[in-house]
């Protein structure tokens, strides 16, 4: 997978969306024959799959840590299972968030693991498995909508709304990750996903009528305490425009602005590099949460985080679509709520 989306993916399609083509086609039937053939693992307790259909920035983790969330709020006993993207161990192992870093786990685990319960696993039925052993009353799993292996008991898509499906093609020739009406055909419901203060969103054209939808906010936690700062931004996310654009409405005095790839590995070069241009404009540095699990511990003094959450403006909504899986889940014999009766 890319580290970097081209910038033709964000367009209509041209010239070099259309050379890609055949490459496109044969993605996505190798995705098709994947499904196909596999023979998906079953576990006893519920599997929520928050996924996305394009490459990255779509939003899918603040809205898995949401859910999580919800879940735990109500007295469920949930556990995320993530691959670990951007760690070098397999698993299924149990993040520790003392002892775990980036390198070995990811930052998207270790995120969730400052909220709940998580495992990393590259086989992400083994990781199913181990979560379910270890007590899991439900299970998030982060990302894996694609992953033919994994039986869910609700498969979710994020769609940001802002960006839609970009040029519409399947990677390489564009952002999607397989054929679109095929993938939202598979999809139990899907999350759709605004900036807070953007426009209330339209319904992108190739979206399925009827998957139910709910609508999620994406908002800054505390930017307040940045309004009027002289901050230099950086950010090594899915879209890292989407980081500067929420900055500049917050009222940040924004002198500069650095991209670096998905999941990039911060050394303690380019973080004294990027200290010395906020020095020259009398400015302090600014992340994201997810890229300060990337930095240097030793690193990370004096960086300004932006943290992130997810609201959620039809609370109804999101109930009727997440309650019913665990009304058929104590109907099949397996009642989470019966030990604490």
């Amino acid at each position: 997978m890319m580290r970097t989306a081209p910038a033709f993916w964000g367009r209509k399609p041209g010239l070099a969306a259309d050379l890609l083509l055949p490459a496109s086609w044969a993605w996505d039937a190798v995705g098709r024959l994947r499904r196909a053939l596999a023979r998906p693992d079953h576990t006893p307790v519920p599997v929520i799959c928050v996924g996305n259909l394009t490459a990255g920035g779509a939003g899918k983790t603040p809205v898995a840590m949401a859910l999580a969330a919800w879940l735990g709020s109500r007295g469920r006993a949930v556990h995320v299972v993530t691959r670990g993207y951007g760690g070098r161990l397999a698993g299924p192992m149990r993040v520790d968030f003392a002892r775990h870093d980036a390198a070995a786990v990811g930052d998207e685990a270790l995120l969730h693991a400052a909220r709940a319960p998580c495992w990393i696993a590259r086989d992400r039925a083994a990781g199913i498995a181990a979560a379910a052993t270890a007590g899991a009353e439900a299970i998030l799993l982060d990302d894996g909508f694609q992953n033919p292996r994994v039986a869910k008991t609700l498969a979710l898509v994020v769609i940001d709304a802002s960006y839609g499906f970009g040029n519409g093609r399947v990677i390489p020739a564009g952002p999607l990750r397989e054929n679109l009406r095929r993938g939202l055909a598979r999809a139990d419901g899907v999350m759709l996903l605004t900036a807070e203060g953007d426009p209330a969103p339209r319904l992108a054209s190739g979206l399925a009528a009827d998957r139910p939808t709910v609508p999620a906010v994406l908002a800054p936690i505390a930017g307040q305490r940045l309004v009027g700062q002289r901050l230099l931004a950086f950010a090594g996310i899915g879209r890292p425009e989407k980081f500067f654009a929420t900055l500049r409405r917050l009222g940040v005095e924004l002198v500069g602005q650095h991209q670096f790839p998905d999941h990039h590995p911060f050394a303690a070069a380019e973080i004294a590099e990027l200290r010395r241009a906020a020095d020259r404009q009398h400015a302090s540095l600014v992340t994201t949460a997810k890229d300060l699990m990337r930095v240097p511990v030793a690193e990370r003094n004096g960086i300004e985080v932006l943290e992130i959450e997810i609201r959620w403006p039809d609370p109804a909504a999101l109930a009727g679509l997440l309650s019913p899986i665990f009304a058929r889940s104590a109907a099949d014999g397996h009642d989470p709520d019966k030990n604490r009766r």
